[in-house]
């Protein structure tokens, strides 16, 4: 289905954003990657589905080394066709207590890197008359929790930007859409689990409980490869009129 596309996923070599590179590879789309940490693994990944795959360690915090990474991978595949803005990092504490340099930096990755990412895809995207935004926000941008002020903020707004996006681009065929997931099996929630399974001596299944039933109704963790297929549904022709939403997939949190 998206033979000949290419797709660039920020925050993308772990948890949802591998998973929605995977899944945009298994419907035939080129790849570029961008993240911390592990590369060769998940480029390898990528590779054995059948598709190409490069690698831009691009720093979402910083202005010039986004429009470096836009700028490789348009070198690479002729165009950015599909744009996953995925990059995110979370700090807790009460607003009087937050540092400034967390707040700032949470801005600058989780909504500021979106916006450039975005505006640098977009002539190529009016160009050719097909383009998919899809901006990885959160059931944050959504609702509020408490100690969450600068992530919330930042997640509110990117479900802003989202729907202007979609309205500026309305008459054309790019779309722009937010997935707002609620509680995501990554392997940093799994360590969670984990360590409050440890600490108050109970099961992994009791401690995924206790995480999960103060604010998600269903009791299950939404799977990187749900949030995958739910990209891949925007970039197929069923998507076309679907324009500046905030789907949550939340197993009933926002809901309540």
């Amino acid at each position: 289905m998206l033979s000949n596309r290419t797709a660039l996923i920020t925050g993308s070599t772990s948890g949802i954003g591998l998973g929605i590179a995977k899944a945009l590879a298994q419907q035939g789309a080129n790849i570029v990657l961008n993240g911390f940490g592990d590369v060769e693994g998940p480029k390898a990944e990528i590779a054995a589905l059948g598709v190409k795959v490069e690698y831009h360690g691009a720093d979402m915090s910083k202005p010039g080394e986004i429009e470096a990474m836009m700028a490789f991978a348009a070198e690479r595949f002729g165009q950015v066709d599909i744009l996953v803005n995925n990059a995110g990092i979370q700090h807790v504490a009460k607003v009087e207590d937050f540092p400034v340099e967390k707040w700032d930096a949470i801005l600058a990755i989780n909504l500021s890197s979106a916006f450039h990412a975005t505006r640098l895809a977009l002539p190529a995207m009016r160009a050719a008359n097909w383009g998919r935004v899809i901006n990885v926000a959160s059931v944050h941008g959504l609702v509020g929790s408490a100690e969450k002020s600068a992530y919330v903020a930042a997640k509110h707004g990117v479900v802003g930007l989202t729907k202007v996006t979609a309205l500026e681009t309305a008459p054309t065929g790019v779309t722009c859409n937010a997935i707002c997931p609620g509680w995501v099996l990554t392997p940093l929630v799994q360590k969670q689990v984990d360590a409050k399974a440890t600490s108050l001596g109970i099961s992994n299944e009791d401690a995924t409980r206790l995480l999960l039933g103060e604010k998600e109704p269903s009791k299950q963790f939404t799977t990187p490869e749900e949030l995958g297929a739910l990209a891949v549904f925007f970039c197929s022709p069923a998507g076309n009129n679907i324009r500046g939403v905030a789907w949550n997939m939340d197993g009933g949190w926002v809901a309540q």
